[in-house]
């Protein structure tokens, strides 16, 4: 599969806008995690609320409803933001959190044929290169957590498909403490050693 053409004005191929991840633009004919969905997409699946919180940030925090409270509809999932002075900054940081919370609470069957192109747009080697801040590393993390799933919890027979390290594979859980509470918790409900 041929790399899409990305111009300097930041539109991937014909109407797209960067802002959609890698893997939207490459898994059109596979069924997305929902924590890959465009920002759009997701947010029109949510419930958006505005409130206001306490605390410093002066009379604008204290005045204006810039906190953001983001629930996924059909999950239940909820994420929200208030430590920012600004609604659009504050839904930006929501919808991140969402995204993790996606990531680490669905499930979804792994692919038969192998990792997805963002995976493998990610991986040099057998090394996995993200930031836990990056937009893609939700969607990266889901599509580990459903091969750990599909392996029974095991680290090892799920990083062999994914075609990274054992090591690897835990490190990218591992930048995400809800993450890797919940591999841990979901190994010992599965009589597995917990991971250190």
């Amino acid at each position: 599969m041929a790399l899409p053409d990305v111009s300097f004005n930041g539109r991937v191929g014909p109407g797209l806008r960067r802002e959609t991840t890698l893997l939207a633009v490459f898994s059109r004919t596979r069924p997305m995690h929902l924590a890959a969905l465009p920002a759009a997409a997701l947010l029109a699946a949510c419930r958006e609320t505005r409130t206001r919180r306490s605390g410093p940030g002066g009379q604008n925090r204290n005045k204006v409803e810039t906190a953001v409270v983001l629930t996924h509809v059909p999950t239940g999932l909820v994420a929200e933001a208030a430590e920012r002075r600004s609604l659009a900054e504050n839904r930006r940081v929501a919808l991140a959190r969402l995204r993790l919370a996606l990531a680490i609470g669905t499930r979804q069957p792994p692919e038969a044929d192998g990792p997805t192109m963002l995976w493998r747009c990610r991986t040099r080697g057998r090394r996995l290169i993200i930031a836990a801040s990056h937009d893609d590393y939700p969607a990266l993390l889901a599509e580990a957590l459903d091969r750990l799933k599909a392996s029974g919890w095991r680290v090892t027979p799920a990083a062999e498909p994914l075609g990274v390290s054992a090591t690897q594979l835990a490190g990218l859980i591992r930048k995400s403490k809800a993450a890797w509470t919940a591999l841990n918790e979901r190994r010992a409900a599965a009589g597995l050693r917990r991971l250190s």
